[in-house]
C-alpha cells in the first residue's frame, strides 16, 4: 500500500510542471459561482465559462459569461484584469479589477474588485477560486458579491 501511494505521489509531481505565466498564454474553462447580496431571496447560483489571455508575464485578462439561475435566467458578462503573484511553483494569487454588465433585477453596469488563487494540477490544467465585489451603477441593485470556482485548460 505504501509503495502504491509513493508511486502515485511521484507520478503526480512528475506530471505537474512549473506553471509560469508567459506572455501570449491563453486558456478556457468552465466556472460556477454563488452571487450573494443580490436583493433576491437568498443566494443566486451561476454557471458559465471564462477565457484567459496573458498579455504580459504577470498580467492577464479574464472575460467571462455566466448564466444566472434564479426565477428567470439572467446573464452576467465580465472582463477582469488580474496581476499574478507567484507564491510557489504551482500556486498564484491575484488581485483583480474589471467591468461587468448583468441583469440581476434589471440591466446594470458596474466595476468589479476582488481577488483569487490558482493552483496547477497538471501542466495544462489549473483550478481557481476567487471572489469579486460587483459595484453596480443602478440604484436598485445591492452590489452583489460573486464567489466562484473554476478550471482552466491552458493552450
Amino acid at each position: 500500500m505504501k509503495k502504491i501511494f509513493l508511486t502515485a505521489l511521484v507520478a503526480l509531481f512528475a506530471v505537474t510542471a512549473v506553471s509560469a505565466q508567459n506572455k501570449g498564454d491563453w486558456g478556457v474553462g468552465p466556472k460556477i459561482g454563488i452571487y450573494t447580496n443580490t436583493g433576491a431571496e437568498g443566494a443566486v447560483f451561476g454557471i458559465g465559462a471564462s477565457g484567459r489571455y496573458t498579455f504580459l508575464d504577470n498580467w492577464r485578462v479574464e472575460p467571462s459569461l455566466m448564466a444566472i439561475c434564479k426565477k428567470y435566467c439572467s446573464v452576467d458578462i465580465s472582463a477582469d484584469v488580474q496581476y499574478l503573484f507567484n507564491i510557489a511553483p504551482d500556486w498564484h494569487i491575484y488581485p483583480q479589477a474589471g467591468l461587468s454588465a448583468n441583469d440581476i433585477g434589471g440591466w446594470s453596469c458596474g466595476i468589479n474588485l476582488g481577488g483569487g488563487a490558482d493552483f496547477s494540477i497538471t501542466r495544462n490544467w489549473d483550478v481557481s477560486a476567487g471572489f469579486k465585489w460587483m459595484i453596480q451603477t443602478a440604484e436598485f441593485h445591492k452590489n452583489p458579491i460573486l464567489i466562484n470556482i473554476g478550471a482552466t485548460y491552458k493552450f
